[in-house]
């Protein structure tokens, strides 16, 4: 069996600092193009923590289980075991971090029922931020589109591109 993390069944035994959080999106594994979502607390080396069920239970059993945390030697240990590789990393600063970590301790002390779309890996990262104040959603339950820059994202991106060429061409400082 891949790891895919532990299980924390103590409050204090690790430092969480969700002050800085990076929403990571990974490749999926057999069938899952969408891939899957995790949360990572950036300060200190920081954890990375997810949903994913039961792993080591069968058929519908597998849907229910404890949400997992890993430190970055687990995580990369996560991603050779599972065969997953990083899509990409997006950056958010929490203004409630105490109410971020109350929130995760909570779910990490609960069972997680999968249910694949409506109560998945991106639900579990989005619940997280919003108990931090933070205002990161996803437009989508796929986490490979929902950590995708958006349209207006890409417009601004091409527009700020376009803008320097265009003071590159004619030599006008910045």
């Amino acid at each position: 069996m891949a790891y895919e993390g532990d299980i924390l069944n103590a409050c204090g035994v690790i430092h969480i600092d969700l002050s800085e959080i990076n929403i990571v999106a990974v490749s999926g594994d057999g069938p899952n193009i969408c891939g899957h979502l995790l949360i990572h607390s950036a300060k200190d080396g920081g954890y990375y923590f997810h949903v994913t069920g039961d792993p080591s239970a069968r058929g519908l059993r597998k849907a229910r289980g404890y949400p997992m945390y890993m430190n970055d030697a687990g995580y990369r240990r996560y991603l050779k075991e599972t065969g997953k590789s990083e899509l990409r990393r997006k950056s958010l600063s929490l203004p409630n971090p105490e109410g971020a970590l109350l929130y995760i301790e909570g779910l990490l002390a609960e069972k997680w029922t999968w249910a694949v779309l409506p109560n998945n890996c991106v639900s579990f990262v989005e619940e997280v931020i919003a108990a931090g104040g933070g205002s990161w959603s996803s437009y989508s339950n796929c986490p490979a589109l929902a950590t995708a820059d958006s349209i207006s994202q890409r417009m601004d991106q091409f527009y700020q591109w376009m803008e320097s060429s265009i003071y590159e061409i004619y030599g006008v400082p910045r």
